[in-house]
């Protein structure tokens, strides 16, 4: 026996425990010295295998894939709709509940500990990585989509309008109708899912800066399970970790090459079809590798800081030649009806709204769980010396803002187009074409939507590099410095996924499989929950 320190003694006592635990980190870490690697052999080997095998697979049978994905997709979301709704609240009380809570005070990695980060700089990394792609696709996609279905308001069929008035909206009001397609826009891209990513984050930045334990997700469950994380429960939640994490990130890659290809075809006419996207795919998965090698800062945040930057400038443009005072209200009055549609959104019970709730938001909430390792985690990375709660006010309020922001900017824009103008391009338009449809009738359409497929690119870039360094910490056991060609493995992995899933059934495929991982690791994040207010029980508080 050997002393260490007790992860969850609240006064930090020293207690034996056994010399093979070593904080998790020695019996669980295999390192192979001929190939230079350093992993957790059961973990690493499980999930790679299968990640092996349902790439060769889908790739060998890809004519009979396609009605398995596009069926196992609307299984799940059609009857799974009301757990995903309801567990999606819960993440959102438990956060609220611990940022206003006493628990708040306690600062991730302990009382004297200072941030790594400046706010800059950590928001630059967060929204590149996190939703980047997200908001590019539908920033002008999902605010059409729903103004013109039963939920907007408004039904455009043949050339023939006809006004509906779900969730209080008036028949024939535009402008109700306007509200309604943003609220439930907004509903989407802001506060549910970053209380998922802050959910994970959180208890990977406890117990990885305060209890010393391996950042790994299994960790988090040192509260509930002890040592037996460091057993086969532990290696299957990290093991259903990493395949969240991949197939979460397949989905938003198979996303970005889809609107890349039609952005190329909208302004070079390069042809649309699998061809094209996977040959960007393959290509940016090429440019990933190089940041990946470059790094967490020489890498991802420089390139997450230029995006930012040329996200930004596009934003600012379309402020000023759109309809600029439109969006400055928009926004207020966009946040006014999120916050009133809100309880009816959130409902997860007697829904009628089948295609909403079942077609959006059930798809939507797997989706952003099955990111929630690889967001959490990178959020981890980046929050010591943070209290909780500014933690979690900054993780959920901040970016929530400036999703709504986003969405005002482009989706107010389009609709205004359609109401206004009756320009029924973008509204005619595939959904990853919409946005090039939508920049068309502004000035300068040429300039601006090169610098939306670059933007494109480069989200798809920061997203797969900071994934592939995710997964890896995970199959590492948490080592957060691992071997380069382990790294090299997943990003390489991550491109094949995308491939695969483009070629057995496409954008269906892709969504099928972000719900299948996302199922199983929503009951992880629900359990998750209890184990970080047990964790932040046993700490100390700041002033």
């Amino acid at each position: 026996m050997t002393e260490n320190r007790d992860p969850m003694a609240p006064d930090g006592a020293v207690n034996p425990i056994d010399t093979d635990y070593k904080v998790g980190q020695d019996n669980i870490v295999v390192n192979v010295g001929p190939l230079g690697l350093d992993i957790h052999n059961r973990v690493f080997a499980i999930s790679g295998l299968l990640v092996v095998a349902f790439v060769v697979l889908t790739l060998a049978f890809q004519g009979q894939v396609e009605p398995l994905f596009s069926g196992m997709r609307n299984w799940l979301t059609s009857n799974l709709d009301g757990f995903f709704i309801a567990a999606g609240n819960v993440f959102v009380l438990v956060m609220l509940g611990l940022a206003v809570s006493p628990l708040g005070r306690v600062r991730l990695g302990g009382t004297e500990a200072t941030p790594d980060y400046t706010y800059l700089g950590w928001f630059s990394m967060l929204f590149a990585a996190g939703m980047g792609i997200g908001l590019m696709f539908f920033g002008v996609s999902e605010p059409l989509s729903h103004f013109g279905s039963a939920l907007g308001g408004t039904v455009v069929e043949n050339g023939v309008r006809t006004d509906w008035a779900p969730l209080g909206a008036a028949a024939g009001d535009a402008e109700a109708a306007t509200r309604l397609a943003m609220a439930a826009t907004i509903y989407h891209w802001a506060l549910h899912p970053w209380a998922m990513y802050a959910t994970i984050a959180l208890g990977l930045a406890l117990f990885s800066f305060n209890k010393g334990l391996p950042l790994t997700v299994r960790s988090v469950f040192y509260p509930l399970l002890g040592e037996r994380v460091w057993g086969w429960p532990g290696h299957l939640i990290d093991i259903l970790a990493v395949l969240a994490t991949l197939f979460g990130l397949a989905t938003s890659l198979g996303y970005g090459a889809a609107q890349a290809s039609s952005g190329l075809n909208f302004l070079f006419d390069v042809p649309l079809g699998n061809t094209t996207q996977i040959v960007l795919v393959i290509g940016i998965t090429a440019i990933a590798l190089a940041s990946v090698v470059a790094g967490l800062d020489a890498g991802v945040k420089r390139l997450s800081e230029i995006n930012m930057a040329l996200a930004l400038l596009l934003m600012l443009f379309v402020i000023a030649v759109g309809p600029t005072l439109d969006i400055v209200s928009g926004f207020f009055a966009n946040l006014g009806a999120y916050v009133e549609h809100l309880p009816a959104l959130s409902n997860p019970v007697g829904r009628e709204d089948v295609n909403y709730s079942q077609g959006w938001t059930a798809f939507y909430w797997a989706w952003w769980i099955s990111w929630s390792p690889f967001v959490g985690m990178f959020i981890a990375r980046v929050s010591r010396g943070r209290t909780v709660r500014e933690f979690i006010f900054s993780v959920l309020i901040v970016p929530s803002l400036a999703c709504v922001l986003w969405m005002t900017v482009f989706g107010e824009t389009a609709i205004l187009q359609v109401v206004r103008d009756a320009y029924q391009a973008a509204t005619a338009a595939e959904l990853p074409l919409q946005l090039f449809a939508m920049l068309d009738a502004l000035p300068l359409a040429s300039i601006t939507s090169f610098i939306a497929i670059i933007l494109v690119v480069v989200f798809f870039v920061t997203s797969s590099d900071s994934g592939s360094l995710v997964i890896d910490v995970i199959a590492a056991g948490g080592k957060v410095d691992a071997p380069l060609p382990q790294r090299v493995f997943w990003c390489t992995f991550e491109g094949l996924v995308a491939i695969a899933l483009i070629l057995g059934g496409g954008l269906v495929a892709l969504q099928a499989m972000a719900v299948s991982t996302g199922l199983p690791f929503t009951i992880v994040l629900l359990m998750s929950t209890v184990a970080v207010i047990k964790g932040l029980a046993s700490e100390p508080r700041a002033s």
